[in-house]
């Protein structure tokens, strides 16, 4: 039974979002949204909830269908609420009085532990919100669920648990969700939308097998586009042609004749140029440099603690070499954040606290962590190009253009920019400081897919030499080359990521 009509539905802002986009969902649908950041997935997800009316077109909805509609963010009426208050109050009116039972329902469907229950929403973690806010909208008995980055700061645990719920939910439940997690797509969905400002393009198969499809059709369309541009620069070459003959004999019938020519040549290329146009979020480009060390940090069995001084676990003795690309995977609190910020204290500023991490005295250090907090809220992305490194002004503006960041918002505060923009002003900082090291937490968080595969590539291209915390699997398994795991109060080396990962997801 179809649950959403969407015909010919456009979004225009300063330029189209998207454009007759004709689409059915259908009950048991489980679709995934795919595009770029800034792209049109949140506002797509908002014309179906009915919260935003599109350009053009319509969106036709099943009499009596009942949406719940799951945004990034919490809402700010919310914060003060506990988890159960919240979600007691997005029951239906009907249910509010009698059916409280609902609540408890809701929230052991999505394993939310009975402390974190009483707490403000406000105090939680993202991960542990972004599960609140999906209990507030499966306590509504939706038919069709609309999720927008449902897996933003959910560890892998939570993540297992957000696809089993999700993969758990009734067969005539349809569910449209937003993500940039390849690895979460192709878990959950089984079709794929590639959501574009023009010829978006729907495939019955989840992402991986999906993208693989629609990169065959685009290298099709761009082979036939070079092909019909030769025909219409053949076109161009007989109208200057038979023009030059017009214009010496005086025919006005080979005036008309080059006419028609060029007119034939000018349909011709509009009509073959690629239909969706696809506009880059901004390029993600790395640039190291050179070292002769052959192994760039070491740890002599150094102690990794809280602030408070409690032993999180112990390094023993390993080393960083030339080359190598480590990923550290552990749980939640195990302390893979304290053991990047023991290394990033132990090369700005080594003293007897980091006596048992050694970094070679020629190692130039390229950080970024999930918060960002290389980026100063109140600074400008201009100001931090120009006061960091050094560029002119023109150089400055042109490097931030290509990195994303639109010449209107290079001199506004860096706290007005989306995360993904933010996420690749990060990246361009990594690339101006040309790093021998990359000390990396969640570099993904924020980065759209194409964001993604490009940071991957360029850390591969490069042959960096880093060290890497992240919970995207995909990333994990493209890019790392050795993987520690911290475990009984140990790091220890693992052949593959894979036993963490299915260890994780049972839990």
């Amino acid at each position: 039974m179809a649950l959403i009509h969407l015909r010919a539905l456009g979004v225009t802002l300063s330029e189209p979002l998207f454009s007759d986009l004709d689409l059915t969902v259908a009950a048991g649908d489980r679709l995934g949204l795919v595009a770029a950041n800034g792209r049109g997935k949140s506002t797509l997800l908002r014309c179906i909830a009915g919260a935003v009316e599109p350009t053009a077109g319509t969106v036709v909805r099943a009499r009596g269908l009942r949406i719940a509609h799951v945004e990034q963010d919490v809402p700010p009426a919310l914060h003060d609420l506990t988890v159960q208050a919240a979600v007691r109050r997005a029951l239906p009116a009907e249910q509010a009085a009698a059916e409280t039972w609902r609540v408890d329902v809701a929230l052991d469907a999505l394993e939310i532990p009975e402390p974190l229950r009483v707490r403000p929403l406000r105090a939680l973690s993202g991960g542990w919100q972004r599960l609140a806010m999906l209990a507030c909208a499966w306590v509504t008995d939706p038919g069709l669920l609309l999720l927008d980055e449902p897996n933003n700061h959910l560890d892998l645990a939570r993540l297992a648990r957000l696809e089993a719920f999700l993969n758990g939910l009734p067969r005539d439940v349809a569910v449209v969700l937003a993500s940039h997690d390849r690895a979460f797509l192709d878990a959950t969905t089984a079709r794929t939308l590639f959501l574009r400002p023009q010829a978006s393009e729907t495939f019955p198969l989840p992402y991986g097998r999906a993208q693989a499809a629609l990169a065959g059709i685009d290298a099709a369309q761009a082979r036939e586009y070079q092909r019909d541009l030769k025909t219409a620069q053949q076109l161009r070459r007989q109208a200057a042609k038979l023009h030059n003959i017009g214009v010496n004999s005086g025919s006005d019938l080979l005036t008309v004749k080059t006419r028609q020519l060029r007119q034939r040549a000018d349909r011709l290329e509009e009509a073959a140029r690629p239909a969706h146009r696809e506009r880059s979020a901004g390029t993600i480009r790395l640039a190291g440099r050179d070292t002769h060390a052959k192994v760039l940090v070491g740890f002599d069995d150094a102690r990794v603690e809280t602030p408070d001084g409690t032993l999180l676990f112990r390094t023993g003795r390993l080393t960083i070499g030339l080359g190598d690309r480590v990923v550290l995977l552990g749980r939640n609190g195990a302390g893979k954040s304290r053991l990047v910020s023991l290394v990033r204290q132990a090369v700005a500023e080594p003293g007897p606290a980091t006596a048992a991490v050694r970094a070679t005295p020629s190692l130039v250090l390229g950080h970024s962590d999930q918060a960002l907090s290389e980026l100063r809220a109140e600074e400008t992305p201009h100001g931090l190009v120009c006061r960091r490194f050094e560029v002119g002004d023109q150089r400055a503006r042109a490097l931030l253009a290509g990195a994303g960041i639109a010449v209107d918002r290079q001199g506004r505060a860096i706290a007005t920019l989306s995360g993904g923009q933010r996420a690749r002003l990060a990246m361009l900082v990594l690339r101006l400081t040309r790093p021998s090291f990359y000390l990396l937490d969640e570099p993904t968080n924020h980065l759209d897919i194409e964001g993604q595969e490009a940071l991957e590539a360029e850390l591969k291209a490069q042959g960096a030499t880093a060290l890497l915390v992240s919970h995207d699997r995909s990333f994990v398994r493209a890019v790392g080359n050795r993987f520690w795991l911290i475990e009984n109060r140990r790091l220890v080396e693992v052949e593959s990521p894979e036993a963490f990962f299915a260890a994780e997801a049972a839990t």
